[in-house]
Parts: structure tokens; sequence; C-alpha cells
């Protein structure tokens, strides 16, 4: 963590004048780290982690006329579709926690959706600028996520071998226990990726051709990592 409250001071120090705005994709499978690095990225960089998973978990629980359609979809146990996606996207993106800059996680998942935002983002003048592929062997991600705990409010992850909590099971910073999630297993993950390498395909391609994708090697050290994004973010 010192690392990374380094770095954010060093940034801090050289930033001159009006931040420029990060419009960013973070793509990888389940268990590349997207979710670490976008915590250290948000708090480094000022902007906004829009992942799609957890916003339509949190909008279900809301009483409004949003929320009541997003948890009929969820409880019917049917795919949400590419026009709410985008509008609950859409709807984020004009918050001011979003002011300076985005990353989105686990959206878009196919090349409509895909289309669809970039149409919305080239409508504000705002098109993306990167979009960062976490790229893993399929063989490390089974064995990172059999061991993998999750503090589920503020989405820090631990592993019982490779970055296990203090206390077993506990939240090094809350003390609140921390969580397993059930699909966290290697016959699950193994279909999980299957879908995830079929559907990535073509918008790795799409963005290859836009000319901004940036691959980063994710089995580095997770600063190592971090440092790898940043200079993408920071172009």
């Amino acid at each position: 963590q010192l690392f990374y409250e380094e770095f954010k001071a060093v940034v801090s120090t050289q930033s001159t004048g009006e931040k420029r705005s990060i419009r960013s994709i973070l793509i990888g499978p389940p268990g590349a780290g997207k979710g670490t690095q976008a915590i250290n990225l948000k708090e480094s960089f000022g902007v906004c982690h829009l992942s799609t998973g957890d916003m339509l978990r949190a909008i279900a629980k809301e009483d409004s006329p949003l929320g009541k359609r997003v948890a009929s979809t969820l409880a019917a146990g049917e795919l949400v579709t590419d026009s709410l996606v985008i509008e609950i996207i859409e709807a984020n993106l004009q918050s001011d926690a979003c002011k300076i800059g985005f990353m989105l996680d686990g959206f878009p998942r196919n090349l409509v959706q895909a289309e669809k935002l970039d149409d919305y983002l080239d409508g504000q003048s705002e098109p993306l600028n990167n979009v960062v592929e976490f790229k893993v062997k399929d063989d490390i991600l089974v064995e990172r996520i059999a061991g993998r705990m999750i503090h589920q409010s503020s989405g820090r992850t631990y592993h019982e071998v490779f970055a296990p909590p203090k206390v077993p099971m506990t939240d090094d910073v809350t003390g609140e226990p921390l969580m397993k999630r059930p699909d966290d297993n290697a016959t699950v993950l193994k279909r999980r990726l299957d879908i995830y390498h079929e559907q990535t395909a073509p918008l790795i391609e799409f963005y290859q051709k836009k000319g901004i994708l940036r691959s980063i090697d994710a089995m580095q050290s997770p600063e190592k990592v971090f440092q790898d994004i940043s200079v993408h973010f920071k172009q």
C-alpha cells in the first residue's frame, strides 16, 4: 500500500493545470487482478471505477423504476439487455464522481455493446483513449481463483497463499469477515474462461484496429502491473 501512496504523491506534485480526462476500459478474465488495480488507479488518478456487475446489484436494491426493472430481470435469471446496460452506464458517466475520467470494468462484453458505447462517447466528444487488456495464462488464473477471498464492500482481495490477510478470513482494514464467491472453483472457472475468450476475442481485435489497445502482462507483481497501466493513463 505504501508504494501506491508514494506514487499518488508523485502524480499530485507533477500535475500541472487541469488533469486530462482518462476514458478507459479494463478487459481481462476473472482472477486477472482488475479489481485490485482499479482500486489503486481510482485512488491515484481520481477517476471513477464502473463495474457493471456491482452497479446492477446496487441498482436492483433501489426503490426506483430502473431498480425494479433490473431486480426483476436478475431474479428471472435473464441477461440484462444491451440497451439497459447502456442506460445505466450513461447515467453513471454523468455523475460528479466521473468528471475527471472513468474506467469501465465488465462492459462492453460484445461488439454490439462496444459500438453503442462508441456512439454515446462520440456524441459527448469524449471517445475512449485506451483499453487495457490484462493478459494471464489460464492455468495461472485457476490457481489464483481457487484461493481468492474478497472483502465485499470495498472490493479488496486476498489469497490464501499469495496475499493472505493478517487474520484468517478477516479484512486487514476493517476487521470485517471476508467471503469466497461460490463460483470461485476450478470447474466453474474453466467454463467462465471459455466464455470469456469466445466473447473477448472480437473486442480485442476491434480495439486493436482503433489503435487504443494496451496489453499488460498481468502475471507480474501487482506493483509492476500498476506501473505499466499508469504509463498509459498518463500519456
